[in-house]
């Protein structure tokens, strides 16, 4: 009837009241103010760096806010279990990790673990999914990005384990490919698995309706495919 009403078919009455839905109304985070002197030089210039994972503590909103107006795709609040980190150098934020729950179907990734539906089921637990990675854009430090990432796989893991009880034995991430390489990731080694359809995972028309994204792999553990892949009795 809605369609109708908007295509000047019918008229409806007028809506007498709204749902309130506390995700749409969500507030963006405010910007906080940090120090934006230029950052430059070699990676032991900035060395030793400090991981510190900020959900739920005192410093989480500085990474909202860090992620909100520096990263092009802005805040989006996580689903599902999720960590974020601030990493520091010289008391100073240079960059910022978020982690959650992994997609519940990506066919390249699928198809690299070799898992079948029902493993996938029972292990999509089992993987973390780097929903943003952010060097703050008055840092140019050359290898920090990839750098970051290779330590961040060890604590990432170790976390997890600690937070949520479980542990996690494989890392993916998207990369738009209208707007970057994945160089930072290949240099991390991570493994590009393939690309995404552009379709979401409601699609009904088997068509293209966003952007083609690189899906890029990283195993914990090179038993991933039989800790992933393990039938439960």
């Amino acid at each position: 009837m809605l369609e109708l009403h908007r295509a000047g078919h019918i008229r409806l009455p007028a809506k007498k009241w709204f749902v309130n839905n506390p995700f749409v109304n969500r507030k963006r985070p405010a910007k906080v103010t940090t120090d934006q002197s230029r950052v430059d030089g070699k990676l032991s210039d900035i060395k030793p760096l400090q991981f510190c994972q900020v959900r739920r503590t005192a410093s989480e909103k500085l990474f909202n806010s860090l992620i909100e107006h520096y990263h092009y795709l802005g805040y989006c609040h996580p689903v599902g279990e999720q960590l974020k980190y601030i990493v520091y150098s010289q008391q100073r934020p240079i960059a910022c990790l978020a982690w959650s729950s992994a997609p519940r179907h990506i066919g390249c990734r699928d198809r690299f673990i070799g898992w079948s539906a029902h493993s996938r089921k029972e292990h999509i637990h089992l993987l973390a999914y780097n929903t943003r990675f952010l060097i703050l854009p008055w840092v140019r430090v050359d290898c920090a990005a990839s750098h970051i990432l290779a330590r961040m796989a060890k604590i990432v893991c170790q976390d997890w384990q600690t937070i949520y009880s479980h542990g996690i034995y494989f890392l993916e991430t998207f990369v738009n490919k209208q707007h970057f390489a994945g160089t930072c990731y290949k240099a991390a080694n991570w493994i590009y698995l393939g690309d995404t359809t552009g379709r979401g995972k409601n699609d009904q028309t088997n068509k293209a309706n966003r952007s083609i994204k690189a899906v890029w792999g990283y195993p914990l553990s090179k038993h991933f495919r039989t800790l992933l892949s393990s039938e439960a009795p």
